[in-house]
């Protein structure tokens, strides 16, 4: 007995020497925020464009996607868009951004504003834009596009490059304003 009692004796004490567990382990860093509520997908207004698998120019691209029916060099755009279509200096989701000529643009360019990102960068869908075999003829789905002009008036816009950076400084007409997608917005800004 006198053995079973000096075993109890020495886990009791053992016991009493015994540490609490620890508390649970706090950190200085925040939690994480809540969860924010993302609304559902919002229609695009770019029309829906059928590649056949050909190489794409970009004037075909743009005016499929955009709505706006003006031919010939992506250069030629911005005049031939005058008494045809509005056409301003401010973004609009729809809008074609007419670049103008220049020594690495010899015809223009011509792309589509697909998203709105702030006040001086947008995306735009476009075709046939690069310098490699891999980024000629091929569609480019929301390419960041950012104002570097003086004026903040879109005049001179870079590009996000497949490096991610930004490229080089392209001259940009402005934009033309398909008046099926933003009727008032468009006519406003053609003031």
């Amino acid at each position: 007995m006198w053995k079973a009692f000096s075993w109890l004796l020495v886990g009791g004490l053992l016991a009493g020497c015994a540490s609490p567990p620890p508390p649970p382990a706090t950190s200085t860093a925040k939690a994480p925020p809540a969860p924010v509520a993302v609304p559902g997908p919002v229609a695009s207004p770019l029309r829906p464009f059928h590649h056949d698998g050909g190489f794409l120019q970009c004037v075909p691209y743009a005016r499929e996607v955009s709505g706006v029916r003006i031919f010939g060099d992506a250069w030629t755009w911005w005049d031939k868009a005058e008494g045809a279509y509005p056409r301003g200096s401010q973004p609009r989701v729809g809008a074609v951004l007419a670049f103008g000529k220049s020594r690495v643009l010899r015809l223009g360019h011509v792309a589509v504003v697909s998203r709105l990102v702030g006040a001086r960068e947008l995306t735009v869908t476009h075709a046939n834009w690069g310098s490699t075999k891999a980024t000629r003829g091929v569609i480019h789905h929301d390419q960041p596009v950012i104002d570097v002009s003086p004026d903040n008036d879109w005049t001179r816009v870079r590009l996000m490059n497949t490096a991610g950076g930004f490229g080089k400084v392209y001259p940009a007409l402005g934009f033309i304003y398909p008046d099926d997608i933003y009727p008032d917005e468009a006519q406003q800004a053609a003031r």
